[in-house]
Formats: structure tokens, C-alpha cells, sequence
């Protein structure tokens, strides 16, 4: 009986799972060095937007309550450049919007609506309702009441290092804005700061 020849090219990759493997793994890794790498020195992605300043104390603190209470999971903030989401939210996200986010708060799960763009579009009244009493402005909303944070003052000391720790990311706070941002809250509870950061969503580019 004679034997087959030698396997050859890519007759032989594609009878080796393990050298197919490999050789996907490599293709794709170089795909995405391609793709992401020069993202890094566009100034598109890495400079500020017109108008985009870092987050006062207030937002700050409200951006790590949106965090902690894991609003994320339903409510988006990325516009896509389409007619139907441009209608409905307003102008596209920009990169440069989010150079001070970290993280920053993408992704397409929208159990409710993108909320890149909601900041002015109510009252503070309004969302205070909306936070403690979802169904009260919107009966079919189907998120959870959060009537806990009208009650918890925010604890001054634990701010500054908030925006130490932004500052050592790149975030250019000053020192004395460092300093001053215990008083900055003083008095407020976590739905002011909530509230704080939602009004300024998307608020820079008309």
C-alpha cells in the first residue's frame, strides 16, 4: 500500500487543530494591534472634547454612587451615529467626551434608555421623584426605587482622595480643587450627587 505524501502548506494547517489554533490566535491578535494602537495617538481619542472639564466634586461622587449602584447594567451612555439614535437621544458620542471617565460607561444594554445625553432634558425635582419613586413619573418603568440615598450624607473626608486617585490617572485636577472638595459637598446627600451627575451627561456639545 502506498502512503501519502507529506502534508504540505495549508493542507496541513487545516488538518492540525493545535497549528489552526495557534495561527488564529496570532492573526487576530495582530488584527486588533492594528485596529487599536493608532487609537492612542489620534487626538480625536485622547484629547478632551471643546468645553470638557473634569467632573466637580459633586458629579464626582455621583458618578461612583451610578457606579456602585450598578445603574450601567441598564442604561447606556454611547450614542451611535445612527438616524434613529440621533433622533431619539441627540448628537453621537465622541470620544473625546469620556477622556476624563474612568471607566467609562459605553456598551449597548438598554433595559432603559441611553442616558449620554439626559442632562438638562429634566428638572433636579423631576429626578429626584424618578429616583425614589420610579412609577410615579413613568407607570411602566420597571426600575428599582433607590429611596436610601435622599438619607446618606456624603462623608467629606473620603472625597479628596476620590480626586487624588483621578488626578494619578491623568485627570488634571488641581491641588487646591483637591483640597477644597470636602467643603464642595458639605450638606449634600448621595441623591444630590446623583442628581449632580445626571444633569451633566452630554451636556457640552450642542
Amino acid at each position: 500500500m502506498q502512503k501519502d505524501p507529506a502534508l504540505r502548506g495549508h493542507e496541513r494547517i487545516e488538518t492540525s487543530n493545535f497549528l489552526m489554533i495557534v495561527l488564529i490566535l496570532v492573526v487576530i491578535a495582530i488584527g486588533g494591534m492594528v485596529e487599536i494602537i493608532p487609537l492612542f495617538f489620534q487626538r480625536s481619542t485622547t484629547e478632551a472634547t471643546e468645553g470638557i472639564n473634569p467632573y466637580p466634586a459633586l458629579q464626582l461622587v455621583g458618578r461612583d454612587i451610578y457606579i456602585r449602584e450598578g445603574c450601567y447594567n441598564c442604561h447606556s451612555q454611547m450614542i451611535r451615529p445612527l438616524h434613529a439614535e440621533t433622533l431619539r437621544y441627540g448628537h453621537y458620542s465622541m470620544a473625546g467626551e469620556f477622556v476624563y471617565d474612568h471607566p467609562f460607561q459605553w456598551g449597548s444594554k438598554r433595559t432603559g434608555p441611553d442616558l449620554h445625553r439626559v442632562g438638562g432634558k429634566y428638572s433636579d425635582e423631576w429626578h429626584r421623584i424618578h429616583l425614589i419613586g420610579p412609577r410615579d413619573v413613568v407607570p411602566e418603568s420597571n426600575m428599582p426605587a433607590y429611596t436610601w440615598l435622599e438619607h446618606e450624607p456624603i462623608e467629606g473626608v473620603r472625597v479628596p482622595p476620590r480626586l487624588r486617585a483621578m488626578q494619578r490617572l491623568g485627570v488634571p485636577y488641581t491641588d487646591a480643587e483637591i483640597t477644597d472638595s470636602a467643603a464642595a459637598v458639605a450638606g449634600k446627600t448621595e441623591l444630590d450627587a446623583l442628581i449632580a451627575y445626571l444633569q451633566s451627561l452630554g451636556t457640552h456639545v450642542k
